[in-house]
Protein backbone atom coordinates (compact mmCIF):
# COMPACT_ATOMS: atom_id res chain seq x y z
CA UNK A 1 0.00 0.00 0.00
CA UNK A 2 1.50 3.59 -0.96
CA UNK A 3 1.69 5.97 1.64
CA UNK A 4 -0.87 8.58 1.53
CA UNK A 5 -0.99 9.59 5.30
CA UNK A 6 1.89 12.53 6.33
CA UNK A 7 2.36 13.42 9.74
CA UNK A 8 3.69 16.62 10.97
CA UNK A 9 5.29 16.68 14.32
CA UNK A 10 3.84 20.70 15.44
CA UNK A 11 3.70 20.44 19.53
CA UNK A 12 6.76 22.13 20.11
CA UNK A 13 7.23 25.40 22.22
CA UNK A 14 9.12 27.03 19.67
CA UNK A 15 11.32 28.54 22.52
CA UNK A 16 13.87 29.97 19.63
CA UNK A 17 11.82 32.23 18.44
CA UNK A 18 10.26 33.69 21.94
CA UNK A 19 8.43 36.03 22.63
CA UNK A 20 6.65 35.32 19.22
CA UNK A 21 5.75 32.14 19.89
CA UNK A 22 4.23 32.81 23.41
CA UNK A 23 1.35 33.94 21.23
CA UNK A 24 2.07 32.55 17.46
CA UNK A 25 2.96 29.27 16.80
CA UNK A 26 6.51 28.92 14.95
CA UNK A 27 4.64 27.08 12.48
CA UNK A 28 2.32 29.89 11.36
CA UNK A 29 5.13 32.11 11.10
CA UNK A 30 5.00 33.94 7.68
CA UNK A 31 7.56 32.98 4.95
CA UNK A 32 6.68 36.16 2.85
CA UNK A 33 3.07 35.81 3.25
CA UNK A 34 2.14 32.27 3.50
CA UNK A 35 2.62 30.43 7.25
CA UNK A 36 5.07 27.75 7.03
CA UNK A 37 3.04 25.14 7.82
CA UNK A 38 1.58 25.97 4.81
CA UNK A 39 4.12 25.49 2.59
CA UNK A 40 4.39 21.83 3.98
CA UNK A 41 0.91 21.37 3.11
CA UNK A 42 1.75 21.98 -0.29
CA UNK A 43 4.26 19.82 -0.40
CA UNK A 44 2.38 16.89 0.93
CA UNK A 45 -0.19 17.45 -1.64
CA UNK A 46 1.83 17.54 -4.59
CA UNK A 47 3.20 13.96 -3.56
CA UNK A 48 0.06 12.54 -3.25
CA UNK A 49 -0.79 12.77 0.13
CA UNK A 50 -4.23 13.27 0.61
CA UNK A 51 -4.31 12.80 4.70
CA UNK A 52 -2.55 14.85 7.29
CA UNK A 53 -2.35 14.30 10.84
CA UNK A 54 -0.66 17.52 12.56
CA UNK A 55 0.70 16.23 16.11
CA UNK A 56 0.04 19.58 17.59
CA UNK A 57 -1.07 20.38 21.90
CA UNK A 58 -4.07 21.92 23.49
CA UNK A 59 -1.69 24.92 24.20
CA UNK A 60 -1.26 25.52 20.57
CA UNK A 61 -5.13 26.84 19.21
CA UNK A 62 -3.99 28.61 16.73
CA UNK A 63 -3.11 25.95 14.64
CA UNK A 64 -6.50 24.29 14.58
CA UNK A 65 -7.86 28.13 14.19
CA UNK A 66 -6.15 28.32 10.93
CA UNK A 67 -8.15 25.54 9.28
CA UNK A 68 -11.58 26.93 10.77
CA UNK A 69 -13.79 28.23 7.39
CA UNK A 70 -14.06 32.08 7.91
CA UNK A 71 -16.52 32.79 5.79
CA UNK A 72 -17.08 36.36 6.89
CA UNK A 73 -13.76 36.99 6.49
CA UNK A 74 -14.00 35.60 2.27
CA UNK A 75 -17.14 37.64 2.23
CA UNK A 76 -15.85 40.69 2.89
CA UNK A 77 -12.46 40.49 1.10
CA UNK A 78 -14.68 40.00 -2.49
CA UNK A 79 -16.85 42.88 -1.29
CA UNK A 80 -14.26 45.05 -1.55
CA UNK A 81 -12.39 43.02 -4.61
CA UNK A 82 -10.17 41.50 -3.08
CA UNK A 83 -10.84 37.68 -4.33
CA UNK A 84 -7.35 36.20 -4.84
CA UNK A 85 -6.92 36.52 -0.89
CA UNK A 86 -10.02 35.15 -0.40
CA UNK A 87 -9.26 32.25 -2.83
CA UNK A 88 -6.33 31.72 -0.58
CA UNK A 89 -8.17 31.48 2.59
CA UNK A 90 -10.94 29.04 0.94
CA UNK A 91 -8.16 26.68 -0.17
CA UNK A 92 -6.49 26.00 3.00
CA UNK A 93 -6.86 22.52 3.90
CA UNK A 94 -9.12 22.24 0.50
CA UNK A 95 -7.25 19.94 -1.13
CA UNK A 96 -6.52 17.58 2.18
CA UNK A 97 -7.98 16.31 5.14
CA UNK A 98 -6.85 17.03 8.23
CA UNK A 99 -6.68 15.29 11.68
CA UNK A 100 -5.23 16.32 14.98
CA UNK A 101 -3.33 14.44 17.52
CA UNK A 102 -2.43 15.80 20.48
CA UNK A 103 1.44 15.64 22.48
CA UNK A 104 0.79 17.83 25.59
CA UNK A 105 4.08 16.72 27.23
CA UNK A 106 6.34 16.79 24.74
CA UNK A 107 8.75 13.72 24.84
CA UNK A 108 10.64 13.62 21.82
CA UNK A 109 10.05 13.34 18.03
CA UNK A 110 9.63 9.30 18.46
CA UNK A 111 6.78 9.86 20.94
CA UNK A 112 4.93 12.99 18.54
CA UNK A 113 5.26 10.36 15.74
CA UNK A 114 3.91 7.75 18.08
CA UNK A 115 1.03 10.03 19.44
CA UNK A 116 -0.48 9.64 15.35
CA UNK A 117 -0.63 5.97 15.93
CA UNK A 118 -4.40 5.43 15.37
CA UNK A 119 -5.14 7.88 13.02
CA UNK A 120 -2.76 6.68 10.84
CA UNK A 121 -3.35 2.92 11.04
CA UNK A 122 -1.95 0.62 9.68
CA UNK A 123 -0.16 1.41 6.35
CA UNK A 124 3.19 3.27 5.73
CA UNK A 125 3.07 6.92 6.46
CA UNK A 126 5.35 10.08 5.59
CA UNK A 127 6.54 12.14 8.45
CA UNK A 128 7.68 15.99 7.59
CA UNK A 129 9.39 18.12 9.93
CA UNK A 130 7.83 21.69 10.04
CA UNK A 131 11.29 23.30 10.58
CA UNK A 132 12.21 22.10 7.31
CA UNK A 133 11.21 23.56 3.87
CA UNK A 134 11.93 21.60 0.72
CA UNK A 135 11.94 23.73 -2.87
CA UNK A 136 9.62 21.06 -4.48
CA UNK A 137 7.48 17.38 -3.56
CA UNK A 138 10.09 15.59 -5.98
CA UNK A 139 11.80 13.89 -2.43
CA UNK A 140 8.80 13.39 -1.01
CA UNK A 141 7.46 11.61 -4.09
CA UNK A 142 10.15 9.84 -4.59
CA UNK A 143 10.29 8.22 -0.71
CA UNK A 144 6.84 7.20 -1.27
CA UNK A 145 8.11 5.01 -4.40
CA UNK A 146 10.80 3.75 -2.88
CA UNK A 147 8.62 2.51 0.28
CA UNK A 148 6.14 1.22 -2.25
CA UNK A 149 8.75 -1.10 -4.27
CA UNK A 150 10.64 -1.87 -1.56
CA UNK A 151 8.74 -2.83 1.27
CA UNK A 152 10.68 -1.11 3.81
CA UNK A 153 11.03 2.44 5.51
CA UNK A 154 13.08 4.80 3.39
CA UNK A 155 14.12 8.94 4.97
CA UNK A 156 15.52 11.96 2.96
CA UNK A 157 19.23 12.36 3.16
CA UNK A 158 21.71 14.93 2.05
CA UNK A 159 25.48 15.30 2.02
CA UNK A 160 27.01 17.43 4.32
CA UNK A 161 31.41 18.12 5.37
CA UNK A 162 32.61 16.19 7.54
CA UNK A 163 33.27 19.22 10.07
CA UNK A 164 29.18 19.28 10.43
CA UNK A 165 28.22 15.26 10.36
CA UNK A 166 28.11 15.65 14.45
CA UNK A 167 25.09 18.14 14.64
CA UNK A 168 22.96 14.99 13.02
CA UNK A 169 21.81 11.80 12.47
CA UNK A 170 24.04 10.02 9.82
CA UNK A 171 23.69 6.34 7.85
CA UNK A 172 25.92 3.86 7.54
CA UNK A 173 25.32 2.91 3.75
CA UNK A 174 25.54 -0.73 3.12
CA UNK A 175 26.69 0.27 -0.32
CA UNK A 176 26.96 2.84 -3.05
CA UNK A 177 24.35 5.34 -4.06
CA UNK A 178 22.59 4.45 -7.16
CA UNK A 179 21.68 6.55 -10.17
CA UNK A 180 18.51 7.16 -8.56
CA UNK A 181 20.30 8.65 -5.94
CA UNK A 182 18.81 5.77 -3.43
CA UNK A 183 21.05 3.73 -1.36
CA UNK A 184 20.61 0.83 1.23
CA UNK A 185 21.05 1.97 4.45
CA UNK A 186 22.72 -0.59 7.35
CA UNK A 187 21.99 1.21 10.94
CA UNK A 188 22.54 4.78 11.54
CA UNK A 189 24.14 6.92 14.44
CA UNK A 190 23.27 9.85 16.36
CA UNK A 191 25.25 13.19 16.06
CA UNK A 192 28.39 11.11 16.16
CA UNK A 193 32.22 13.09 16.21
CA UNK A 194 33.11 13.59 12.62
CA UNK A 195 36.21 11.04 13.33
CA UNK A 196 33.80 8.20 14.02
CA UNK A 197 30.81 9.13 11.58
CA UNK A 198 29.92 6.29 9.17
CA UNK A 199 29.77 8.58 6.27
CA UNK A 200 28.92 12.49 4.56
CA UNK A 201 25.58 11.97 4.80
CA UNK A 202 22.82 12.79 6.96
CA UNK A 203 19.32 12.09 7.70
CA UNK A 204 17.32 15.21 7.04
CA UNK A 205 13.10 15.70 7.80
CA UNK A 206 11.31 13.87 5.51
CA UNK A 207 10.68 10.13 5.70
CA UNK A 208 8.19 7.23 4.47
CA UNK A 209 7.62 4.86 7.08
CA UNK A 210 6.48 1.05 7.24
CA UNK A 211 3.42 1.15 10.56
CA UNK A 212 5.68 -1.51 12.28
CA UNK A 213 7.67 1.72 13.45
CA UNK A 214 4.92 2.15 16.15
CA UNK A 215 6.08 -1.37 17.43
CA UNK A 216 9.26 -0.67 17.50
CA UNK A 217 8.99 2.78 19.24
CA UNK A 218 6.78 0.92 21.83
CA UNK A 219 10.16 -0.86 22.54
CA UNK A 220 12.59 2.59 22.78
CA UNK A 221 13.68 3.20 25.81
CA UNK A 222 13.75 7.50 27.10
CA UNK A 223 17.22 9.26 26.60
CA UNK A 224 17.62 11.96 27.96
CA UNK A 225 15.02 13.97 29.62
CA UNK A 226 12.99 11.37 28.96
CA UNK A 227 12.60 11.61 25.13
CA UNK A 228 12.03 9.30 22.94
CA UNK A 229 13.91 9.21 19.84
CA UNK A 230 12.55 8.25 16.00
CA UNK A 231 16.12 6.71 15.24
CA UNK A 232 15.98 4.21 17.77
CA UNK A 233 12.84 2.94 15.80
CA UNK A 234 14.13 3.46 12.72
CA UNK A 235 17.27 1.46 13.70
CA UNK A 236 15.53 -0.97 14.75
CA UNK A 237 14.04 -1.33 11.09
CA UNK A 238 17.19 -1.02 9.13
CA UNK A 239 18.95 -3.87 11.35
CA UNK A 240 15.83 -6.50 9.66
CA UNK A 241 13.91 -5.15 6.99
CA UNK A 242 14.89 -3.19 4.01
CA UNK A 243 15.95 0.22 4.71
CA UNK A 244 16.80 2.85 2.10
CA UNK A 245 17.74 6.81 1.99
CA UNK A 246 17.46 8.79 -0.74
CA UNK A 247 19.75 11.75 -2.11
CA UNK A 248 18.21 14.08 -4.00
CA UNK A 249 19.19 17.36 -4.95
CA UNK A 250 16.79 19.67 -3.33
CA UNK A 251 16.25 23.37 -2.22
CA UNK A 252 16.30 22.82 1.81
CA UNK A 253 16.31 25.37 4.33
CA UNK A 254 15.93 25.31 7.89
CA UNK A 255 14.04 27.13 9.48
CA UNK A 256 14.14 25.83 13.28
CA UNK A 257 16.22 28.92 14.48
CA UNK A 258 15.72 32.73 13.32
CA UNK A 259 18.39 32.97 11.34
CA UNK A 260 17.43 30.25 9.30
CA UNK A 261 13.88 31.66 9.10
CA UNK A 262 15.63 34.43 7.95
CA UNK A 263 17.62 33.13 4.81
CA UNK A 264 14.33 31.10 3.67
CA UNK A 265 12.06 34.27 3.23
CA UNK A 266 15.32 35.74 1.64
CA UNK A 267 15.79 33.07 -0.72
CA UNK A 268 11.86 32.58 -1.27
CA UNK A 269 11.14 36.29 -1.84
CA UNK A 270 14.17 36.68 -4.28
CA UNK A 271 12.05 33.88 -6.44
CA UNK A 272 8.95 35.20 -5.71
CA UNK A 273 7.17 36.50 -8.88
CA UNK A 274 5.36 39.48 -7.38
CA UNK A 275 8.08 40.91 -5.54
CA UNK A 276 11.40 39.55 -6.19
CA UNK A 277 12.72 41.85 -8.65
CA UNK A 278 11.95 44.83 -6.35
CA UNK A 279 13.14 42.96 -3.32
CA UNK A 280 15.99 41.99 -5.29
CA UNK A 281 17.18 46.03 -6.53
CA UNK A 282 16.76 47.14 -2.58
CA UNK A 283 18.73 44.36 -1.29
CA UNK A 284 21.43 45.60 -4.10
CA UNK A 285 20.96 49.01 -2.60
CA UNK A 286 20.95 47.96 1.15
CA UNK A 287 23.96 45.87 0.82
Amino acid sequence: MRAHTAVIPAAGMGTRFLPATKAVPKELLPIIDTPALQLILDEAAGAGIDHVVIVTSHAKPAIEAYFTPAPNVVAKLRSTGRGHLADAIERVGRDLRISFAYQDDPKGLGHAVNCARQLVGDEPFAVMLPDELMGSSDLLAQLVDVCDTTGGSAVGLMQVPPAEVSAYGVVHPAGEVDAEGVVRIQTMVEKPAAADAPSDLIIIGRYVLTPDVFDRLDQVRPGAGGEIQLTDALRMQAADSPFHGVLRPIQRHDTGNPLGWLTAVVDLALDDERFGEAFREWLRSRI
